[in-house]
């Protein structure tokens, strides 16, 4: 990797120098719980913030919400230049303790791997008596997701300053305080502060980077809408022996509407769930340049043939899905009982691309029922009405949170291929769609602001789960790519 240069400024040595306090710093602001549900402790991480911003010559806001403030950064250089709007989320997911290799999940812990693969401790001395090993890491709650790429952005704005070097653009700085929980009070903010938000880009820094840990740009994420379905037998559930043959199961008249939707190849057959959707020459080749390998996925899923919606696991991420995440009956106590159920009900989520309404999605599902002669109802069938009718159907659906997409070729897009590739030898990874869904999907709708996600963090950092960890090699390219987008000339 070629390290970032603003300014003719070579930034390889600084950051180096400055390394053992960064990892010390990172540690310091993991060690503040940050689970959402509890506001002091956000409010504490809000209050480090503050601090932390504002040596820097930022202008604070504790903007108010419905629920916990929405932080909000400011630097005004000059009002005539454009502004870039950084969002980050200080929050983290929920912890069991028990469940973690450590006594404290906000307690971090430096470790590096053994010879014969296992995780060991380091003292956290390391950081100042030996080379830093760039494949160390750091365990903790949100020291990836999304404490780390905080502290890369804090680190590079304290190297322009002690360098004299000043932003090209106005930039603002939005910490969610809780996404983990939904992004709702950010959200509930975004009619009443549209203004304090306004900015011509937008940059999200959160998520995983591509797994070989080259920079990486995503240009857009999937949204989600989701439906329950649930089909009836009798009334009530009846014995397996005396009603076998004669009353109809639910779950085999669900298994055969849930078949009428895909075929044998994983792909949807309901009318219309793929309209509008071209991949031209020119995305085609964007996502042959991804450096995936279906066979290194399917050994990993540990499947032999994966659906066929696509021909590689990216051109997969260009359509709508039609998933079933979970199928349920009346019986849910232990064990089990010869009894045939009285409904079954299965739980659904479409995900989403920018060609795909999340509302017209679903109404698409729900006239596919309709059409394998389901009486199709939004409450549960009356007496009278199962007696008339051979198959009914309660449906409800929610047409959710649509996609957003910027463009490869947008002048944001453009603009940060040129500020990073220029300064790295490693080829980017452009990727047009990711596969999960966002939280602030609406609020980048609503602000109507070209947006592009830069993931920084290792891809295996165990995001929401036990373990979660940073590799420090990804703090140090981090530190680089947010140097070079700090010296990038939006005009």
């Amino acid at each position: 990797m070629t390290v970032p240069t603003v300014g003719q400024t070579n930034w390889s040595g600084q950051v180096d120098a400055v390394m053992p306090s960064v990892l010390e710093r990172h540690r310091e602001i993991v060690a503040i719980p940050n689970v959402a549900a509890d506001h002091d402790d956000m409010l504490r991480n809000a209050e480090y913030m503050k601090q932390a911003f504002g040596n820097l010559g930022f202008s604070i806001s504790l903007l108010e919400s419905t629920s916990l403030p929405v932080f909000l950064a400011e630097k005004v250089v000059d009002p005539k230049l454009k502004t870039l709007l950084f969002y980050f989320h200080l929050d983290g997911q929920p912890v069991n303790p028990e469940n973690w290799t450590q006594e404290d999940p906000f307690t971090p812990v430096l470790r590096k791997q053994s010879s014969n693969g296992e995780w060991v401790d380091l003292p956290w001395s390391s950081v100042r008596e030996k080379t830093i090993d760039p494949e160390w890491r750091i365990y903790g709650r949100a020291a990836a997701d999304d404490k780390g790429p905080i502290t890369m952005m804090l680190t590079a704005l304290e190297l322009m300053r002690a360098n004299g070097k000043e932003l090209p653009y106005n930039m603002k700085v939005i910490l969610d305080l809780q996404e983990e929980a939904g992004s709702h009070a950010f959200m509930s903010t975004i009619e009443d502060y549209k203004t304090n938000y306004a900015a011509d880009y937008m940059i999200i820094m959160d998520g995983p980077a591509h797994y070989t840990n080259v920079p990486t740009l995503t240009f857009g994420c999937r949204g989600i809408a989701r439906c329950d379905i649930t089909v009836y037998g009798a009334k009530l559930p009846q014995h397996s022996g005396h009603f076998g043959n004669y009353a109809p199961n639910p779950v085999f008249r669900m298994a055969h509407l849930l078949s009428s939707m895909k075929n044998e190849y994983g792909t949807v057959v309901i009318d219309g769930f793929y309209d509008g959707i071209e991949l031209d020459a020119e995305t085609r080749a964007v996502l042959e340049a991804i450096p995936d390998k279906n066979a290194e996925i399917n050994e990993r899923l540990l499947i032999h043939t994966p659906d066929q919606v696509g021909d590689t696991y990216q051109e997969s991420l260009q359509f709508p899905s039609l998933n079933v995440r979970h199928i349920e009956t009346s019986w849910k106590g232990p064990g089990l009982k010869t009894v045939i159920p009285e409904y079954c009900t299965a739980h659904i989520d479409v995900r989403l691309v920018k060609e795909t309404d999340g509302a017209a999605q679903i109404e698409k599902v729900k006239k596919h029922i309709a059409s394998q002669g389901y009486l199709v109802l939004d409450r549960a069938p009356t007496d009278q009405e199962r007696l008339e009718h051979p198959l009914i159907a309660t449906f409800h659906g929610n047409g959710g949170v649509n996609a957003f997409r910027t463009e490869t070729d947008s002048p944001l897009g453009l603009k940060l291929q040129a500020a990073i590739s220029e300064n790295f030898d490693d080829d980017m990874v452009l990727i047009r769609t990711m596969g999960g869904t966002i939280p602030i999907i609406p609020a980048v709708n609503t602000l109507d602001i070209p947006a592009v996600i830069v993931p920084m963090v290792n891809m295996d950092n165990n995001q929401h789960a036990p373990n979660e960890n940073i590799r420090v090699g990804n703090i140090i390219d981090g530190i680089h790519i947010c140097l070079a987008i700090l010296g990038m000339d939006l005009d």
